[in-house]
């Protein structure tokens, strides 16, 4: 194993025994006070012409989606041991129902509910339990750092091109993260956990790739 590969393991393990602890935190119920301030706050000074922008971003971080995200990424790589991401895209997933079950933590009330599109993705209407942690935040840092990764050994890039795409990746992540809150679709803990989680995984995925 790579000094590289050491690296992203290590990282990635100590993310999700982070993640793992905010969890806690978490069922705990010590940040409801911050959940419900922020979700006022935001909607508050965030136009309501944003709901169908982010309504559509919504759709985007879906599972359906980002599945067809990867599939390309898979093609573009050209390993057959991308496989194994695959495998911990999928794994993502369980542990989401997993918290979604037994993490104690109910999501915003309607009346915080902006998302104003009249249609979902099938996946959208699982939801078991409680709304912790988010399954779009947990998508979109896993295959932004994936991504990010494919970018940064791209010998057809120039270092300009890179810098742009990484600010392009960073200020997608925001304002997904941002939007999952805005309409009032989860609480900012489930997107913190959500992040942290597909982050966790997104690390460990770089050893396999």
């Amino acid at each position: 194993m790579t000094k590289d590969k050491r690296y992203f393991l290590l990282l990635g393990a100590f993310t999700f025994c982070f993640f793992v602890f905010f969890s806690f935190l978490v069922h705990k119920d010590l940040f409801t006070g911050l959940d419900f301030d922020t979700t006022v706050r935001l909607q508050n000074k965030i136009s309501e012409s944003f709901n169908t922008p982010f309504s559509i971003l919504s759709l985007i971080g879906s599972f359906e989606i980002v599945s067809v995200i990867l599939l390309i990424l898979w093609a573009i790589t050209r390993k057959l041991r991308f496989i194994f991401v695959l495998l911990s895209f999928g794994l993502i997933h369980i542990l989401e129902l997993f918290g979604k079950v037994f993490v104690t933590h109910p999501g915003p009330p309607y009346l915080f509910f902006r998302y104003n599109i009249e249609f979902n993705f099938p996946t959208s209407y699982v939801q078991p339990g409680s709304s912790y942690p988010s399954g779009h935040a947990a998508r979109t840092a896993f295959i932004s750092i994936l991504l990010l990764l494919i970018v940064s050994k791209s010998k057809k890039l120039s270092g300009f091109q890179k810098k742009v795409i990484f600010s392009l990746v960073l200020l997608f992540d925001i304002t997904m993260f941002v939007s999952r809150v805005y309409l009032g679709e989860h609480w900012l803990t489930d997107v913190l956990g959500g992040a942290l989680l597909g982050a966790a995984f997104g690390l460990l995925s770089l050893i396999l790739i």
